[in-house]
């Protein structure tokens, strides 16, 4: 399978599994929200905000744009952080996650 049909299908199990877990939102935050400098807007919007609004939508127009993609991620540390008052419930979103990040960063070894 292609690099870019596992990212599409990582991206597709997050999705599900942020479903799953009440995460998902069917409002964006608002628009201000967007405009941060921060690392995951880690100052304007959640950790599932930015998951769903912000990289799920980045990371699908970079495969779907035939885009190189990023070979530098680390993004599982953040939320098993940021979950870990409730890992237990979202364990399986974080090893989605790492999935993702190691598929990435095995792309540059």
């Amino acid at each position: 399978m292609s690099l870019d049909n596992q990212v599409r299908q990582l991206l597709g199990e997050i999705e599900q599994l942020m479903q799953e877990q009440a995460l998902w939102r069917s409002c964006a935050p608002e628009l201000s929200a967007f405009e941060s400098s921060e690392p995951f807007c880690i100052d304007s919007m959640s950790p599932e905000e930015w998951l769903q609004w912000v990289f799920i939508p980045r990371m699908r127009a970079l495969v779907e744009g035939g885009h190189p993609l990023p070979t530098r991620i680390a993004m599982a540390p953040y939320f098993e952080e940021a979950f870990s008052q409730r890992a237990e419930n979202h364990q399986s979103l974080i090893d989605a996650l790492h999935r993702i990040d190691q598929l990435l960063n095995k792309e540059t070894s």
